[in-house]
């Protein structure tokens, strides 16, 4: 930008990470930079000519009567090749390169460009002078890593005649590959890299309703808690929970084409920790290393706090932008009450009227304004992509009712709420039945139904084998939806029982009360838990949950039929496959779901032939 379009002001007041300036021709949201270190900050208020600036970075030694300088442009990011790999702060300074300049501590006012400019792509364009371009189309293609494609955008807002165009080649970012000329006979460079404003959505030609799930490969989340591509998810939970490992399980196995994780305010260490395991992390599918789809924001605890707000939007404009060439993006923050935090303290420090527990009274549409952000969508250049927002919350003392989880829940479609009990008893993932939810699961059940039709088929087929011919369970179970609503009826009452029987006793309940207990215990233990470090336990495929789902269910519905006609519960639960379809999970691997079969028709034998023993004994 020209010297003379910048703006100077000087500096009258410093309060911690706020600074007051007199900076004229200032605009709301500009990005600035003020003293001799040139620290970076952001116009969040503006009076007349006095403009209150967050800063990105400590204003130790910034004092009244320094100088500010503002050049109208807001903070933004730069999206281009490169981005891949790459560990950011929370305003997009490249952390690696930081510490090659600097060493390991980050000096103020140091702020090398975002994309590399020494590195050369090889680009292949796809567009010829003279086509007619508007913005989000594809101007031509590179492999940034050996498992993206990166496809080079016409800057949204941009159209008109392209002009200028180079041959396939060697470029860095800064080089023009293409201008474009608009009807006003004005025209525009075209980079490999362009930028935009973090806090500004990205447009898309249109928004589709959530249809296609996400699969993570985790049973308690794909079956009862489904999320759907372009959705939104929150996973609270107390200190220890495992929100952690349900985040790093999501990022490994989900079939997202690309991650953004975002450590938002988290503890140093724990940052470094992920840092390092994604760094050993393979991708599951191809073997190569999974920062080769990836894209790391860390802005930890003990970085300036304003970063720390600005970080979940950097993430999500990341996350857009690899939406808008065509892929499925994951973008995971943890945790947004560390943000919810950072709005806090701002808040309070601009001296803002504080609502429930010193929050800002805009905490609940700060929150709906991020998770609106993800969706499902045709693309201005006509593809189809999404961006899915999975956020961590840290209730204190793993209170549900406190502000941030209780404005998450009222905005995202899946809650996967964490127990506390659950994790102490060694129950991973500990997911809460009773206080999670999901509003996607009729959505994409036609998709499940249709996409894994033969798994679906022989899942139907087999319980029709253990069930009587006729039975209620044979009718709904040609809707998928059937899978996740009657496991959870199953877990809700055994939950009920469990707590008839703490106060008259376990003796007191029926034949059937106890075999729905043991039943639950089943689902519990040999479907809803999952080990992560299991070779075969970390990933379920889609086809063996419903195999396996669908299994422990009928073999559930025909011991109701036994009961029912006077086989005893202490005869059932005795039976050698219940201990084997316990531990399917562990032992049947995902291509050999061949196994399930094996163990449906032992289950068959074993039942039967308890049934014609009573039938004699009769």
């Amino acid at each position: 930008m020209a010297t003379d379009s910048v703006e100077r002001g000087t500096v009258l007041r410093v309060v911690g990470p706020l600074v007051t300036a007199r900076l004229r021709g200032a605009v709301m949201g500009g990005q600035v930079t003020v003293g001799r270190d040139r620290v970076v900050g952001e116009i969040i208020r503006l009076d007349d000519d006095l403009a209150t600036c967050q800063m990105y970075e400590t204003t130790e030694l910034v004092r009244p009567g320094d100088s500010v300088e503002s050049q109208g442009t807001l903070l933004s990011v730069e999206l281009g090749p490169g981005l891949l790999g790459q560990v950011f702060d929370g305003i997009q300074r490249p952390l690696e390169t930081i510490r090659l300049e600097t060493g390991a501590r980050i000096q103020r006012g140091v702020a090398p460009p975002a994309l590399s400019r020494t590195r050369r792509w090889s680009f292949v364009p796809r567009l010829a002078a003279g086509t007619r371009v508007e913005g989000g189309e594809v101007l031509g293609t590179l492999q940034e890593t050996a498992l993206v494609e990166h496809r080079v955008l016409v800057p949204p807002g941009v159209g008109g005649e392209l002009i200028d165009t180079v041959p396939a080649g060697e470029y860095d970012v800064d080089q023009l590959v293409a201008r474009v000329r608009h009807d006003d006979g004005t025209t525009s460079p075209l980079r490999l890299c362009h930028r935009w404003p973090v806090r500004t959505q990205r447009p898309s030609k249109e928004r589709y309703l959530p249809r296609v799930p996400l699969i993570t490969g985790q049973r308690v989340l794909d079956t009862l808690f489904p999320l759907a591509k372009g959705g939104a998810a929150a996973v609270p939970g107390p200190f220890g929970a495992g929100k952690t490992i349900v985040q790093h399980q999501v990022a490994r196995w989900c079939d997202a084409q690309v991650i953004v994780f975002v450590g938002c305010g988290e503890r140093g260490n724990e940052m470094v920790d992920l840092l390092q395991q994604f760094a050993e992390l393979r991708d599951p599918r191809t073997g190569r290393p999974l920062l080769e789809r990836s894209v790391l924001i860390a802005n930890t605890s003990n970085m300036p706090v304003t970063a720390r707000e600005a970080s979940i939007y950097t993430g999500i404009t990341i996350g857009e932008y690899f939406r808008d060439q065509g892929y499925h993006v994951a973008l995971i923050a943890d945790s947004t009450s560390r943000w919810a935090e950072a709005l806090r303290e701002v808040a309070g420090r601009l001296e803002e009227l504080p609502a429930e527990e010193g929050y800002p009274a805009y905490l609940g549409s700060r929150l709906a304004a991020f998770y609106e952000r993800a969706g499902h969508v045709r693309t201005l250049g006509g593809d189809e992509g999404s961006v899915t927002a999975i956020g961590s919350v840290s209730p204190p003392g793993g209170d549900f009712s406190e502000p941030v989880t209780h404005h998450s829940q009222a905005v995202v479609g899946t809650f996967w709420a964490l127990s506390k009990p659950l994790a102490d008893a060694r129950h991973y993932p500990a997911v809460d039945w009773e206080e999670s939810f999901s509003g996607y699961t009729e959505p994409i059940s036609a998709w499940w139904e249709e996409t894994y039709r033969d798994s679906w088929g022989a899942a139907r087929t087999g319980m029709l084998r253990l069930l009587q011919e006729g039975a209620q369970e044979s009718q709904v179970l040609e809707q998928w939806s059937w899978l996740p609503h009657s496991t959870l009826g199953l877990l809700r009452e055994a939950d009920e029982l469990q707590r008839i029987a703490s106060i008259v006793g376990p003796a007191a309940l029926s034949d059937r009360q106890q075999w729905t207990y043991f039943s639950a215990g089943v689902v519990k233990e040999g479907f809803l838990q999952q080990n992560a470090l299991d070779p075969i336990d970390t990933f379920c495929s889609p086809e063996k949950q419903i195999l396996l789902g669908a299994l422990i269910l009928s073999t559930y519905h025909r011991g109701l039929q036994l009961i029912a006609a006077g086989v005893p519960c202490h005869a059932l639960v005795k039976l050698p496959s219940l201990r084997q379809l316990k531990r399917a999970r562990n032992d049947v691997p995902n291509d050999h779901l061949d196994l399930l079969d094996t163990l449906r028709d032992e289950l068959d034998r074993q039942l039967l032939e308890i049934q014609q023993v009573h039938a004699a004994a009769g």
